[in-house]
């Protein structure tokens, strides 16, 4: 059992990771200003290989592992609902960074959408962990 809530740490902390840095990376390619040399050249699709091949899988471990760690305790709670409640927001917001390199490769814009999705990602990690760690009753009592 250890292993497994060291693979979902492993993979939540990846997958968060890539969600913290996609809306910057996002409003840099599509901005006018020079691009950044980690993002190599217009025509090249870093974005979406970092989409596709590193938060995507991490995304899907990460909700695996955590479903198994549920399932394995039998664990359930009001935290529990509130935060898959705040993770399938995550979830969405997520497949909207897949929307926006979509949008970028087309030469659309898609800069001030991607910032603001990347907003509200930030208190939206802090809520889950915030659930996670404090295990609240959501009456006002802790456990």
């Amino acid at each position: 059992m250890p292993w497994l809530k060291l693979l979902h740490i492993s993979a939540v902390v990846v997958w968060c990771g890539a969600l913290l840095y996609l809306p910057l990376a996002v409003a840099a390619a599509g901005g006018r200003a020079r691009r950044p040399v980690a993002l190599g050249a217009p025509d090249d699709e870093i974005l979406r290989a970092l989409f596709i091949w590193l938060a995507t899988p991490a995304a899907l471990l990460a909700i695996g592992s955590g479903t198994w760690i549920f399932v394995w305790q039998g664990t359930l709670g009001a935290w529990l609902l509130a935060k898959l409640a705040l993770v399938a927001l995550l979830v969405l917001g997520h497949a909207s960074f897949g929307l926006f390199i979509l949008r970028l490769e087309r030469r659309e814009g898609a800069r001030r959408a991607a910032l603001a999705v990347g907003a509200l990602l930030l208190p939206l990690l802090l809520g889950i962990a915030w659930l996670v760690l404090a295990k609240p009753g959501l009456n006002g009592a802790f456990p």
